[in-house]
């Protein structure tokens, strides 16, 4: 009885996530129309920082209760999924697409970076305050570097609308607070679940957790994707990997430094390194993204139950 709880609570906080993630897509892809901003660096940054809250809610709500396995099972799980799971998906539901290489290499190599950067904060077993704040400050560092590698001369081709950017904001504001709130249910029932079942809560937080936290970034970019916004789309899927690997799995030891299981956390991370690079490697050698390369993607992606279960 416990589990079917658990599993409810789960799939409303999943649901709730979609949900306000829809919102919180139009809203923003509307404010990013309005503005002269590069869309694959929008989509890196603001907007994968918003589809990333899920994360960051659940970063800091398993740290704040010394649960550091499912913060980097999430953030880690979550950085592997969106460019296997998700970018293998994306083709097969709106097509084949158009690859913007320059800045997809840039946070492709940059989120490579990030998790062989964090195998190396965690081979002490611990993530501190310090370690978020070096993980932050390469997100920052990197963000410069995208925002410089993107073509500024590619502006999203939609009506503007007469709604105020200032609204606007607000709109996708609300709606990513929505989000967060669902993803904190969410947590909740995951870590409980783990708990229940007896399974690793790293684990659990790396192929479960991931998939529900990374639905958000699915449904943006699907969204983005119908609307002709190709590299807010691609921006935002490779962005929020980055995010996962610096931003989301700081967010939690920022506030409340935790202890993890390192040989299991090493192994997870190094994985993830790998199906990353293997990738933005397949990515940057191919101008359009279809139904073969999200295959491979989508193959990659069942590695990680072979080699990791």
């Amino acid at each position: 009885m416990k589990l079917v709880v658990l599993s409810l609570a789960m799939g409303l906080g999943f649901l709730g996530m979609v949900l306000a993630s829809r919102r919180a897509a139009a809203a923003a892809t509307e404010l990013a129309s309005t503005t002269q901003i590069p869309p694959f660096f929008v989509g890196a940054t603001l907007l994968a920082i918003g589809t990333d809250l899920p994360e960051i809610a659940n970063s800091i709500a398993a740290s704040v209760t010394d649960h550091g396995d499912v913060n980097v099972g999430d953030s880690v799980g979550s950085a592997a999924t969106q460019v296997t799971l998700i970018l293998g998906l994306l083709p097969l539901i709106a097509g084949a697409i158009t690859v913007p290489r320059r800045g997809l290499l840039t946070a492709g190599v940059s989120t490579v970076a990030a998790l062989v950067l964090l195998m190396f904060l965690m081979s002490d077993g611990h993530l501190g305050r310090a370690d978020s704040l070096v993980l932050i400050t390469g997100w920052v560092i990197a963000a410069r570097f995208i925002y410089s590698r993107s073509a500024v001369n590619q502006q999203l081709t939609m009506t503007e609308s007469s709604a105020s950017r200032l609204r606007l904001a607000g709109r996708t504001l609300i709606a990513l607070i929505g989000v967060a709130l669902a993803a904190t249910l969410s947590v909740w029932a995951i870590v409980g679940w783990a708990e229940a079942v007896g399974a690793p809560e790293l684990l659990v937080g790396f192929f479960l957790a991931s998939i529900g936290t990374s639905m958000p970034e699915l449904v943006f970019a699907s969204t983005a994707l119908r609307q002709g916004a190709i590299a807010l789309a691609i921006g935002d899927v490779f962005g929020s990997s980055f995010a996962d690997a610096t931003l989301s799995v700081a967010a939690g030891p920022l506030i409340a430094p935790t202890d993890i299981t390192t040989d299991l956390a090493l192994e997870v991370t190094g994985v993830a390194a790998v199906a990353v690079l293997a990738a933005v490697v397949m990515m940057t050698r191919v101008k359009e993204h279809d139904w073969r390369t999200g295959l491979i993607l989508l193959a990659i992606y069942g590695g990680f139950f072979a080699v990791l279960l």
